[in-house]
């Protein structure tokens, strides 16, 4: 895929992010599918980390100085880090709703950006800025799958009837 249809995407899933995240109760975001997993206050705070300093910090770094390695990161470590238990939901959700808009607006003018510039990871190897948008893609389609999931659980947990007539998840 090219980096155009990639960065399209993008700016579309913004809008399915949107539609899956807006509108939430409190109970809607606080609840754990299990005590281990992360309720929708958490994933919205990971997406906007990940937003802004992975994505497209990373893909930026790649392709303006592919000759050092970006800065360190720690995904499961932010939770804690930058106490997402403590955020507001609905600013949390519309911070990440207005940088993936910096995001793609950024992305726009790179089209014709050298996508090939990739940095040497010590244990990974190469990594390329085409790398890093395609993941970037990725990375949506997983959470989007996961905040599906997440709605599954919570209407089944909060539901009066078995939800097997609806087929099986």
């Amino acid at each position: 895929m090219e980096p155009q249809e990639i960065i399209s995407k993008l700016e579309k899933n913004q809008h399915v992010f949107s539609a899956l995240l807006q509108g939430k109760s409190e109970d809607d975001y606080l609840w754990r599918p299990k005590p281990n997993k992360w309720n929708l206050l958490e994933i919205v705070c990971h997406l906007l980390d990940e937003e802004q300093l992975d994505f497209r910090a990373r893909t930026k770094h790649t392709l303006e100085n592919p000759s050092e390695l970006p800065e360190p990161i720690d995904p499961e470590g932010w939770v804690k880090k930058h106490d997402y238990a403590s955020k507001d939901y609905n600013k949390t959700l519309e911070r990440f709703l207005e940088e993936r808009t910096k995001s793609v607006a950024w992305l726009k003018t790179q089209i014709n950006s050298r996508w090939d510039h990739a940095y040497e990871h010590p244990k990974l190897g190469p990594l390329s800025a085409k790398l890093f948008l395609n993941n970037w893609l990725a990375h949506d389609y997983l959470h989007i799958r996961q905040i599906n999931r997440y709605h599954y659980e919570y209407f089944n947990s909060k539901s009066d009837t078995k939800l097997h007539y609806a087929g099986d998840w």
